[in-house]
């Protein structure tokens, strides 16, 4: 299981929670469709999205090494963007 950030923009209104998911499609996709059936998610009303219609979602961790990494004499360092 891991965690998501989930942001849903919807008919100009915007909604963002937090679930829990295996990692695939079908199962992310249901815990959404869950979460929603819920009712319990607060939308706020976006003023400027009225024909777009969207949700991304982003993985939760809470890792704290740089997401670009690689291995120097078999330590591990955090590299830039072009490395």
């Amino acid at each position: 299981m891991k965690k998501f950030l989930i942001n849903i923009y919807a008919y100009d209104h915007h909604a963002r929670f937090k679930l829990e998911s295996n990692d695939d499609a079908v199962s992310l996709e249901k815990a959404i469709v869950d979460k929603l059936g819920e009712n319990d998610i607060m939308w706020e009303r976006t003023g400027m999205f009225a024909q777009i219609n969207r949700i991304t979602y982003e993985e939760v961790t809470y890792d704290t090494r740089p997401i670009q990494s690689k291995k120097v004499l078999g330590v591990e360092v955090g590299t830039g963007a072009s490395g």
